[in-house]
């Protein structure tokens, strides 16, 4: 089973996945008597809707074996008990689980589906923007600023600059398919996460070498999201036809 699972990145939601289904439970003691087990069981669907809208898959998971083990305490017959006693009681409860899961899965996936349309729909932004710049007829140095300024922002950047020329040093380097490297001889180093220093993102147009991005990242930070490495990528490779474009003189 993946790790993903079981990540504690987010325990306010995990406090909420065991918390809000004991409260919600609690809240409707009052009332089993005149709510059918089957609209008990819904209210706390909801619950655990509302949990794993908020928060990770294994928060909406929680929240529904949480669901289903107060509503077998609080609302079935024998109260302040973990068992059930009566059939149609089991089968609610079983299905308050089953629901609960899928529907917890469900919210989350449509919320990171929602996130990526959002996060999509700004890259095209950015990578419009650079391509319409360069067809108006803005200056190469004019794309490559742009293009510097939406690196910053799109890789979540302390600051970026253009160093344009023969390569000096051995940094690493974020490469076409959106990994970050270190090569030192025949030793390869990937990252994970942002390394110390400055990151290299090399500006090739026709071919050439014309510079490069220097990225000042956070060092320590988790890598943002493979699409935007992707974008960043094609951000430098419109630089680089830009700059080839209006001819500027490039290293072999």
């Amino acid at each position: 089973m993946s790790g993903y699972w079981f990540r504690l990145h987010d325990p306010l939601a995990l406090v909420a996945a065991l918390v809000a289904p004991f409260v919600v439970a609690l809240a409707l003691v009052p009332f089993r008597s005149d709510l059918s087990a089957t609209n008990e069981a819904l209210i706390m669907v909801v619950v655990v809707v509302a949990v794993a809208a908020l928060g990770t898959r294994a928060a909406g998971a929680l929240a529904a074996l949480s669901a289903a083990a107060w509503f077998d305490f609080f609302l079935t017959m024998p109260y302040h008990r973990f068992t059930i006693a009566d059939g149609d009681d089991i089968e609610t409860a079983v299905l308050l689980l089953v629901v609960g899961l899928i529907v917890s899965q469900l919210a989350v996936r449509t919320r990171r589906l929602r996130a990526v349309v959002v996060t999509d729909a700004a890259h095209l932004s950015s990578l419009r923007g650079t391509a319409r710049l360069a067809e108006d007829g803005g200056s190469p140095e004019a794309v490559v600023e742009h293009v510097r300024r939406d690196l910053v922002g799109l890789l979540g950047l302390r600051g970026c600059r253009f160093e344009y020329g023969t390569l000096i040093g051995h940094l690493p380097r974020l490469e076409h398919d959106g990994s970050v490297w270190l090569r030192r001889g025949s030793r390869i180093t990937e990252y994970a996460d942002w390394p110390d220093g400055e990151t290299e993102l090399r500006v090739v147009g026709g071919g050439h070498y014309y510079g490069r991005f220097l990225l000042d990242a956070h060092p320590g930070r988790p890598l943002p999201a493979e699409e935007a490495r992707w974008v960043a990528v094609a951000l430098a490779a419109q630089a680089g036809a830009a700059l080839d474009s209006a001819g500027l003189p490039h290293q072999a």
